[in-house]
């Protein structure tokens, strides 16, 4: 329960995080797309640093929450900043809440809460290798960089919808090291900050901010964080698998777990499609 109300309060820190970034995003040139300046124009916008801020506190409550919780548990309950985002918007830009859009957001959370109870994610069982990590890597590396190559000859929506696919496998591989400088700290203590864990980390989180900022320009929010969302603990849970050990349900629980991913699909693309946060996302709110 303590991994759960960790991961619940991460989820509302990022989602507090993308709309501001957001905001700052919008105001930026197109010219700016894949190039350092366009981190350096956001680092002059304190809107821009305030996300950053409310992301830096969402990562360490994600990271105490890894430190309780599987990652087969934990990512998952990170789409909750769907939801989140809505209700954000909702304050920032006083949208009206429909029963469409509370039907979509009631979807996407009782479709969380089926694939988890159904996959039921355990405990994992062993401590990744060194083989784990590469192969972890270059199979993470070769999808990551076929997002990109595609998204640098797309453009609009369908861009957005590849940068936040890639920036949510960034955020899960992000994770599964974080994951393992956790577990490294019980072991090391003081000692972590000589492990290539920690700096692996930072290098896969700052990389997939980035990929976010380019999202965020390319697109408008409602196309991204579904995306990301998605992409994010479905990616988490093979990682959480592949190089912990964690285990879901499968057999007949298989079925289950597909009506709880369908319901999130459903919940965030109608979410996605409601115009009343198109609205909303579209509307420029002064820094």
């Amino acid at each position: 329960m303590i991994a759960v109300l960790l991961a619940v309060l991460a989820a509302a820190c990022n989602a507090l995080s993308s709309v501001l970034q957001r905001r700052a995003a919008r105001t930026a040139p197109q010219s700016d797309a894949f190039k350092l300046v366009l981190l350096w124009d956001m680092m002059r916008k304190p809107v821009w640093l305030s996300g950053i801020v409310a992301l830096i506190g969402g990562f360490l409550l994600q990271a105490s929450a890894l430190n309780f919780g599987t990652l087969a548990l934990v990512q998952p309950l990170l789409i909750t900043e769907l939801p989140f985002t809505m209700l954000i918007i909702w304050l920032m830009y006083r949208i009206k809440l429909n029963w469409s859009l509370w039907r979509a957001i009631i979807a996407l959370t009782v479709g969380l809460g089926v694939l988890l109870a159904s996959a039921s994610p355990g405990h994992g069982t062993r401590a990744p290798d060194a083989a784990d990590w590469i192969i972890v890597t270059v199979v993470c590396g070769a999808i990551l960089a076929y997002l990109i190559a595609t998204a640098k000859i797309t453009r609009g929506s369908q861009r957005a919808a590849l940068l936040g696919t890639a920036s949510g496998l960034g955020f899960a591989f992000t994770a599964a090291l974080m994951k393992e400088s956790t577990r490294l700290f019980d072991s090391e203590g003081s000692h972590l900050l000589t492990t290539w864990p920690v700096y692996a980390m930072v290098a896969a989180g700052v990389f997939s901010v980035y990929l976010l900022q380019n999202a965020l320009q390319s697109g408008t929010l409602v196309v991204v964080q579904p995306t990301l969302n998605i992409s994010d603990p479905v990616a988490s849970i093979g990682l959480g698998v592949a190089l912990f050990g964690e285990t879901i349900r499968l057999g007949g629980w298989i079925a289950a777990e597909l009506i709880g991913v369908g319901l999130i699909f459903y919940g965030s693309v109608k979410l996605a499609q409601s115009p009343q946060i198109r609205q909303g996302d579209l509307m420029a709110l002064p820094e």
